[in-house]
């Protein structure tokens, strides 16, 4: 038998599906016809640029990207992203964005190093012309089989075997498998599929309403899309079924000779799942430790100073106590991610000023904080509003405080300044000594390079935050 010699290059370039090639500095090596188109670029605008610079972004999708680039650099394996929002630019000068699925692919030198990077993308969120173009074509190969199997046939039935997501084709009202790649076999326990109809091959599935949706889809010629859907199946040689979470689409086809079918395409992205969900228990038990050792302490503090009956110290201490808690909440709520700058200094305000915003002005650009400066800043903002309520601006009627921020690039680095300026109060003077509020306000936000200045101007009390964050 003569051995068959096969392009891949030349194979993926004319692929339907969009791919292309990095350096391990992210730069363009290649990319084939289906990225370019998608992408609206032409290949000598990209050619050797990195990534990020023919294609700018920022914020989450920039750092999911770029995140998972890292990982495969790092550790030389494959990663995915199951849901990515990318804006790419229209041709008239705006930008849309696109809901992707990613896989990134590293190829390693001799000496086990990642030499090269191959991404593959798939459109989640809508199927357009090109696609729809593109599932006919296979529908078309597909009868081309089932005539007399052609070698363009089995050249896409080696790539689609290849493929990192689940693929698979059913034809007829009956929904018979024709084709299932190594992705989708894996995902079903290596059981036999083709020519066999899906209620034959995956019974667990029928009671789970599935064949009902392929139903549907053949009847209205609408796709269907799962988003993570929880999918019972059976593990190879095993009858008990295991839970996954599955990205999918049901995408209706039809091509020569009246064949009608469904084109089957998605990933498995339960680890990704099972991976947040274990993140929201740790967070919620911690959240529900944090918050009973807030009340044990609170306890204690009442149980210690029961004897000398309402303290000023312990309604200070009470207070602290629930400026703390609120920063804490709010971070919970954001999965200790971070916290938004302004909704800090809201809570911590409203605690002692209220709800009147004519008792307060903010201005500054919307910023996000990482646990630590967050909690440090609900402190400090507590301590001054305290501070005014009692001595200051707050302690008038007419008296009112205005907090400005600015946040500064420098390098890599981001500088936060915050400056609190009250007016319209008393006379203010400098204390004759410093307590724990005070050493708490000079401690600032508690991170590299934090620095605290304080004024007692005539019309007021100003003081300026300053750190890395």
């Amino acid at each position: 038998m003569t051995a068959v010699t096969i392009d891949f290059e030349r194979v993926l370039m004319h692929s339907p599906n969009p791919y292309m090639l990095l350096d391990r500095e992210l730069k363009f090596v290649w990319a084939n016809e289906a990225y370019l188109k998608v992408t609206d670029r032409q290949w000598d605008d990209i050619r050797g640029r990195e990534l990020f610079e023919a294609f700018p972004s920022e914020g989450e999708s920039h750092e999911q990207l770029k995140s998972s680039f890292e990982h495969v650099l790092a550790t030389g394996e494959t990663d995915e992203i199951a849901h990515i929002h990318y804006a790419i630019p229209n041709a008239t000068g705006g930008m849309d964005t696109h809901v992707w699925s990613a896989t990134h692919v590293p190829f390693l030198d001799d000496a086990g190093a990642v030499e090269f990077i191959l991404q593959h993308t798939v459109q989640i969120t809508t199927i357009e012309e090109r696609d729809t173009a593109s599932v006919v074509r296979r529908a078309e190969v597909v009868q081309e089989r089932l005539r007399g199997a052609s070698k363009e046939l089995e050249r896409l039935r080696a790539l689609l075997e290849q493929a990192p997501g689940f693929v698979a084709v059913l034809a007829g009202s009956d929904h018979r498998f024709v084709m299932a790649n190594a992705a989708y076999r894996r995902l079903t326990g290596e059981r036999e599929l083709e020519g066999r109809r899906v209620s034959e091959a995956l019974p667990e599935i029928v009671e789970q309403g599935f064949v009902d949706v392929l139903d549907d889809v053949i009847k209205t010629g609408e796709p269907y899309f799962g988003r993570r859907e929880r999918v019972l199946l059976k593990a190879a040689g095993q009858e008990n079924l295991l839970e996954r979470h599955l990205e999918f689409i049901f995408q209706p086809i039809s091509g020569p000779d009246e064949f009608d079918g469904i084109l089957i395409q998605g990933y498995d992205v339960t680890e990704e799942v099972a991976a947040e969900e274990s993140q929201r228990i740790l967070i919620n038990e911690l959240n529900h430790r944090v918050k009973n050792t807030l009340a044990v302490v609170q306890g204690l503090a009442q149980q210690s100073f029961k004897s000398e009956g309402d303290t000023p110290s312990l309604a200070v201490f009470t207070e602290r106590l629930a400026a703390l808690a609120s920063a804490h909440n709010l971070l919970t709520d954001r999965r200790w991610e971070s916290a938004d700058f302004r909704t800090i200094v809201e809570g911590s305000l409203q605690a002692t000023a209220g709800t009147s915003e004519t008792r307060y002005n903010l201005r500054g650009p919307a910023i996000t904080l990482a646990p630590q400066p967050a909690v440090a800043l609900a402190m400090v903002i507590h301590e001054l509003s305290t501070n005014a309520l009692k001595y200051g601006a707050f302690s008038t009627e007419e008296g009112a405080v205005d907090i400005t921020w600015t946040l500064r690039e420098e390098g890599e680095e981001r500088r936060l300044e915050v400056d609190w300026t009250e007016r319209g109060g008393p006379p203010v003077a400098e204390p004759e000594k410093t307590g724990f509020g005070s050493r708490l306000i000079r401690r600032g936000l508690g991170t590299p390079g934090s620095r605290t200045a304080i004024e007692y101007l005539p019309d007021g009390l100003h003081c300026r935050l300053e750190g890395l964050v």
